[in-house]
């Protein structure tokens, strides 16, 4: 590995001084937080306003914010980006420190689809594929998805009075029954079904949000009951909350 430059190292610390806070800075603040010379500061302030990557403030004197080139590369990047290939390296890793198996999926009307899938290495296993498509209210990762919906679009998508479809018989058909899960689901970050789509499976997903903070899929473990207990999906949630973070990372999200 090469070695580091220190004023590109330099610059790029006052750049992420910029993600903080409402987005301004003074020279004075980044001396301070950087501790830096002034000199130094002024010098590499002044190269970044000359590339675009900062601005000074028209209405406020003295003070920067991020330019357009930074908005560029943010773009560029945010457009190489696919959820697919990011859930994937996800999954291998949350299903490498549980040993179960982990799915990643998108909300498409009322149904989930899964986008990525990584096995565990157990001789009983989930028997899914990505592509797959399954009633959203029956999964974990489509509660999940369902919770994140503002009412009156969750309520255009299932209205009241409708009939769900069940998967096997602890499926929930009532939406008002589903509702009353989906609050529960948004108190507690992360959602569970227990054989509600597979007889012999239960779930745990926790969503993941892109760079606005929008929720654009969920990821979920998937335990068959010989495994599953109280303990079990407590320690399983964790995780999935973690995989789910890290993935909501990748795509740009800095936290709620």
């Amino acid at each position: 590995m090469g070695r580091l430059v220190p004023a590109v190292t330099r610059a790029l610390d006052i750049l992420e001084l910029f993600l903080d806070g409402d987005g301004t800075l003074s020279a004075p603040e980044i001396v301070r937080k950087l501790q830096l010379p002034r000199t130094t500061v002024h010098e590499l302030v002044t190269t970044l306003v000359a590339r675009s990557y900062l601005v000074p403030l028209p209405d406020t004197p003295g003070r920067y914010r991020l330019g357009v080139r930074s908005y560029q590369l943010g773009s560029r990047y945010a457009e190489q980006l696919d959820l697919a290939a990011e859930g994937r390296q996800v999954a291998r890793t949350v299903a490498e420190t549980c040993d179960e198996t982990v799915h990643v999926a998108i909300l498409e009307d009322t149904d989930v689809i899964y986008i990525a899938k990584v096995d565990s290495t157990h001789a009983v296993r989930m028997v899914s594929a990505a592509g797959r498509r399954l009633p959203a209210h029956c999964t974990s990762v489509g509660k999940m998805l369902l919770a994140s919906l503002p009412e009156a679009e969750l309520t255009a998508r299932i209205p009241d009075g409708t009939h769900l479809s069940a998967m096997t018989p602890n499926s929930i058909t009532d939406p008002a029954v589903l509702r009353t899960e989906l609050a529960e689901i948004r108190t507690r970050g992360t959602a569970v079904e227990s054989r509600e789509s597979n007889p012999d499976v239960s779930c745990v997903a926790a969503p993941v949000r892109d760079r606005s903070g929008r929720v654009v899929a969920a990821l979920s473990i998937s335990v068959p009951m010989s495994r599953w207990s109280d303990e079990r999906r407590t320690e399983l949630a964790g995780l999935a909350a973690k995989g789910a973070a890290d993935l909501s990372e990748r795509l740009g999200h800095r936290g709620v």
